[in-house]
């Protein structure tokens, strides 16, 4: 096995364009960056609701309670 030159990947890219088909690859791409963009939605909203009420945080044993 050797490296795979620019030679190789672009070979690559010709025969998976060849199997996919242009308006496949897009589609997969454009589902791929959709997924990419809700779960970061998701991660802000998680950060965002654990950042809203300080005071009631239960995590920590050191806080009092009242």
């Amino acid at each position: 096995m050797g490296n795979i030159g620019w030679t190789g990947i672009i070979i690559i890219a010709i025969l998976v364009v060849i199997l996919f088909g242009k308006g496949k690859i897009s589609s997969i791409m454009g589902d791929l960056a959709k997924g990419i963009k809700s779960f970061k939605k998701g991660m802000s909203d998680d950060n965002n609701s654990s950042n809203e009420n300080p005071d009631n945080n239960t995590d920590n044993p050191n806080s009092e309670n009242k």
